[in-house]
């Protein structure tokens, strides 16, 4: 098979497109998203100086090592999820089989997402300098290393997206690298010293740092340039997908799809095979259902068990945002199980095979979310409690009373279905604003106004007296009732989308 020049037949498909397009348009595009990035920077500088590069720097010197790891791991787990060598869909449809330069082909992928990567890096280093105790010294050289890290970072991506083994050694290591990060930054918020380290290095020692990095580098990726031909088709195809997913959603305002294909792509990974429930026959068959693929998510389980002492990074914020992170992260916990929820509201044919009305289904769909919700809610309050943050009380009895409001927000949000994009838009000064989207991100953690006592308890942070946790637990549960029995029927089969 004689290969064709790749030139021509991108040209002959960028004059097609164009074809259908007004004269200037792309060229509009650019202008018109240049100047919102611009005016956005103008009308937010004090916030956004405020969070890069805040007037009292508190990052220890050790906490700037682990806020760099985080950023590299969080930079190389969704490189890695991303591809990072990918294509367009019709590009991977029409030209990945076709008789042209497979190198060339894939080039333009790998610029674009190295120059998203060495900006990632370039703003984390300026992010992490600005609060550092010591932020001037050489900061132009430091940010041009958190670029050139940024370049290392997506260079590990592609080299184990073309690798044909070490990928899952990779995401491991990175995900344990990311988890030490995090429990360095929580044992300094819950009063542990870290180690004194030396003062930042000296220009002598970055330049010639710099000039290694560099160096590798360009072996690197001319090593990689060297293997873009060999990259297998299914992982192109499946980064494809991904970059596609992401983009209909962000153009179409659908996060849910994006929902949905993560989930299935958890489960096409997985070998599942045959288990049953020991000693607890007896539960009703849709939470025991729940309760084995809740068993299937070890990885996530242990995530969750970590997270309970992500709140104590935020001690230090006022103590509304602490409720409100507190609140949104107990629906998250409470949605581990809640894929199957979103299935049935779909698809309700196992409630129409097990002869169970919509009331009957949700009523025990609502049990597993619940306790997730109640034992994350109780460990992460316990833990705020216990490391002096909160005053006296029974807090680890108001994580209890919030179970229900963490269940109900968790099935609200998951029976959301499809973005309506047929409700009229409202105008403002800011411009026109689509409600469609609106209403389907504020569906599940609207629930989450049945949490009011607890965010009034956190944000006064007084004592907390047992009628404030009796008062909870009573607009917990009969909320949770109200909205479970309202959205069903005793003679309807069907979960439709509330």
């Amino acid at each position: 098979m004689t290969a064709v020049p790749l030139r021509p037949v991108r040209h002959w498909i960028h004059a097609t497109q164009s074809s259908h397009r007004e004269r200037g348009a792309t060229l509009s595009n650019v202008y018109v998203g240049v100047l919102f990035v611009a005016i956005v920077v103008a009308m937010f500088k004090e916030q956004l100086t405020k969070i890069f590069w805040p007037a009292d720097p508190s990052l220890s010197a050790l906490g700037s090592v682990s806020v760099a790891v985080i950023c590299g791991t969080l930079l190389l787990l969704s490189l890695r999820r991303l591809g990072p060598i990918t294509l367009s869909r019709p590009a991977s449809y029409f030209l990945l089989t076709a008789p042209v330069s497979r190198r060339r082909l894939l080039i333009p992928s790998v610029r674009i997402a190295a120059a998203a990567a060495a900006l990632a890096g370039a703003t984390a280093a300026f992010a992490i300098l600005g609060h550092a105790g010591s932020r001037d010294t050489l900061p132009d050289l430091l940010i041009v290393i958190g670029a050139l890290a940024g370049l290392l970072v997506y260079l590990i991506a592609a080299l184990a997206q073309s690798a044909s083994q070490g990928a899952t050694l990779i995401d491991r290591l990175a995900s344990l690298a990311l988890a030490i990060g995090l429990a360095e930054l929580v044992a300094e918020a819950a009063g542990w010293t870290p180690p004194t380290l030396p003062g930042p290095p000296a220009a002598t020692s970055l330049v010639p740092l710099a000039g290694a990095l560099t160096l590798v580098l360009l072996l690197g990726f001319g090593l990689l340039v060297r293997g873009l031909a060999r990259t297998r088709n299914d992982r192109i195809l499946e980064s494809a997908k991904t970059a596609g997913t992401l983009f209909d959603a962000a153009f179409g305002m659908e996060p849910s799809w994006i929902t949905d294909m993560v989930e299935r792509r958890y489960w096409a990974n997985r070998r599942l095979r045959s288990s049953h429930l020991l000693r607890v026959t007896r539960l009703p068959v849709l939470t025991a259902q729940d309760l084995l693929l809740t068993g299937r998510r070890l990885p996530r389980l242990f995530w969750l068990a970590g997270a309970t002492t992500l709140p104590l990074l935020l001690t230090s914020a006022p103590y509304w945002l602490l409720a409100i992170v507190l609140l949104y992260a107990t629906m998250t916990a409470a949605r581990t199980s809640t894929g199957t929820i979103r299935t049935d509201a779909g698809n309700p044919v196992l409630s129409r095979l097990l002869g169970l009305t919509s009331r009957q289904a949700l009523y025990q769909r609502a049990w597993v979310p619940a306790v997730l919700a109640g034992v994350w809610a109780t460990a992460a309050l316990g833990l705020l409690q216990l490391t002096g943050n909160l005053a006296p009380g029974p807090w680890w009895a108001l994580g209890i009373a919030l179970a229900p409001v963490g269940a109900a927000a968790a099935i609200r949000k998951a029976r959301t279905g499809f973005v309506r994009n047929d409700l009229l838009p409202l105008d403002t000064p800011m411009g026109t604003v689509s409600t469609g989207p609106l209403v389907n991100s504020i569906a599940g953690p609207d629930l989450l106004l049945l949490g009011l006592p607890t965010l009034l308890a956190l944000a006064q942070n007084n004592p907390l007296p047992w009628t404030s946790v009796i008062l909870q637990a009573a607009i917990a549960v009969m909320g949770a009732r109200a909205y479970l029995n309202a959205t069903t029927a005793e003679t309807r089969t069907e979960l439709t989308p509330r």
